[in-house]
């Protein structure tokens, strides 16, 4: 509606990025009505966190991997002939700083935020020259309902929170469309969290100590 009122025209396709049927059927829809795919935006994503062992594997672990990872690789699969053929196009993958660094209780996110962060480096190599270029965005913590149905866990009550400031989806949505007008490698939100990769990097000794000193030791507590 708030697009609809500014000028613009939308056109909303339900669909789940974890069904290849789905896909197929969201993206000939997009094809028929607007013949092409010049943006990619793939931001479908959620989180469950909590300690492995307390996880049910196929919602907690199978679904966050088919829905975080396997829908963007998927969805980007279905896109990328026609941005070849046109040689034009911009896939932007939304990952997580939890794609550069892994906390507790957060090791299948992580592991699927890790995974499209390969996948975005990996397909941009292939891509760029042909046209197409591929962009992959990082953010901290967000002023969503990311993680809240999963209850306590370490982060949530954590010191370590007081440090870090939560952006609202609007200030992630303003980047992506920054994004979207000039293409770039990465964009890593805010800014600071470069630093704590850098640390991540080369001082893995030191994120291991602030992480398992602020918030694996919460473990007793956690339920």
């Amino acid at each position: 509606a708030s697009i609809q009122a500014q000028g613009g025209e939308a056109f909303a396709v339900p669909v789940d990025v974890a069904d290849r049927e789905e896909i197929e059927i969201m993206v000939d829809t997009v094809l028929d009505i607007y013949g092409r795919v010049d943006i990619l935006f793939n931001n479908a994503g959620f989180g469950r966190l909590a300690w492995l062992e307390n996880m049910s594997a196929e919602r907690d672990i199978e679904m966050q991997i088919a829905v975080n990872l396997l829908g963007v690789i998927q969805v980007s699969h279905a896109v990328l002939p026609g941005m070849l053929k046109r040689r034009s196009g911009h896939i932007i993958n939304m990952s997580s700083v939890a794609g550069w660094i892994a906390p507790p209780t957060y090791a299948i996110y992580s592991a699927s935020k890790y995974g499209v962060r390969g996948f975005t480096d990996a397909l941009r190599r292939e891509v760029q020259p042909f046209g197409v270029h591929v962009s992959g965005i990082y953010p901290g913590p967000a002023q969503t309902e990311f993680g809240q149905h999963t209850g306590q866990h370490p982060m949530k009550n954590s010191a370590l929170r007081r440090y870090f400031h939560s952006m609202t989806s609007e200030e992630v949505a303003e980047r992506v469309i920054e994004l979207a007008k000039r293409p770039r490698r990465a964009v890593i939100l805010p800014w600071y969290y470069k630093i704590a990769i850098w640390a991540d990097w080369y001082m893995p000794w030191l994120v291991d100590w602030i992480t398992m000193n602020f918030l694996t030791k919460k473990r007793n507590s956690y339920k």
